[in-house]
């Protein structure tokens, strides 16, 4: 099973398409549980953080000498696919990977396709946000530092959820809870959409149209951003990420863009598990800014 699963695993650099790379990226929980190194441990399975659809529910890690006691800081996480596949059932090794580093760790499921589109999949990243919140402590994780992440569609997600005041208010404000965003790949200044691709279906009915555009938010007084991004990135291009962080920049907040070399676009996710750990220095980076943002 190993060997089938590590096989597949190398095709994801040619594998094009959403539901193709989200498909591959869906083995890593399966091979990460063959491949030796640190790990955190899921703590709690399919809860529900709101009651709408059966989709909306969270999985949480924790650290292996985690008790519910500890006040340990908290990192959210979004998966990618596009806003129309994923879940947070094949995600399990971006749990592990920042429990093992001492973070109680949130996965979030959210509503996907036709089901899911703006304002759905944001209306269920502040929700998660807000359960989180509200539910952390009792899982060890203190609900004043919490810091989110995403990749791709996540990543818009929770730079739009942070950056838009709308959506979570005073917990996105100095002195709130949200301490920082770990954006990876992700689109954020991505307009005008191709009739038919991916983000026209999810967002193209929206109007305004910038309400999805996570730069038309930028702010002085917004969580710090991190933004990390592959040079080789065809489906996000990098500049998504520069433009948004210079924007934050101009306005007088804090942004920083993690520049990877020949990095593609799964290529800023996969890192997290432990089979591509060594790839490129991704969880030790984003960890690092966690920390700093919530020490």
């Amino acid at each position: 099973m190993m060997m089938a699963a590590v096989a597949v695993l190398a095709l994801m650099a040619t594998a094009t398409g959403y539901a193709a790379r989200w498909q591959m990226v869906g083995l890593l929980d399966l091979v990460d549980r063959f491949t030796p190194g640190p790990a955190g441990k899921r703590i709690a399975t399919a809860v529900r953080y709101a009651s709408d659809d059966p989709i909306q529910l969270v999985d949480v890690y924790a650290p292996q000498d985690a008790v519910p006691s500890d006040k340990r800081p908290v990192i959210i996480w979004f998966h990618g696919g596009g806003w129309h596949h994923g879940g947070r059932d094949v995600y399990g090794f971006a749990g592990h990977a920042f429990a093992s580093q001492g973070f109680v760790t949130v996965v979030v499921g959210y509503r996907l396709g036709e089901a899911g589109k703006f304002p759905a999949f944001m209306q269920d990243a502040a929700a998660a946000v807000r359960w989180s919140h509200a539910n952390i402590a009792r899982y060890g994780g203190d609900p004043d530092r919490l810091v989110l992440a995403g990749h791709s569609a996540g990543a818009h997600m929770v730079e739009l959820v942070a950056l838009d005041q709308r959506w979570l208010g005073e917990m996105s404000q100095p002195g709130g809870a949200i301490k920082g965003v770990i954006g990876l790949a992700g689109p954020a200044d991505f307009l005008p959409f191709t009739p038919g691709e991916s983000p026209d279906r999810a967002m193209g009915h929206v109007r305004p149209i910038e309400q999805t555009q996570p730069i038309h938010f930028a702010r002085a007084d917004a969580p710090p951003l991190w933004l990390a991004h592959g040079d080789a990135d065809t489906t996000v291009r990098i500049g998504n990420s520069e433009r948004l962080a210079a924007a934050v920049i101009d306005a007088g907040g804090q942004a920083e863009v993690k520049r990877y070399a020949g990095i593609d676009h799964s290529g800023t996710v996969t890192p997290l598990s432990l089979f591509y750990r060594d790839t490129i220095p991704l969880l030790a980076d984003s960890v690092a800014f966690a920390r700093a943002v919530t020490d």
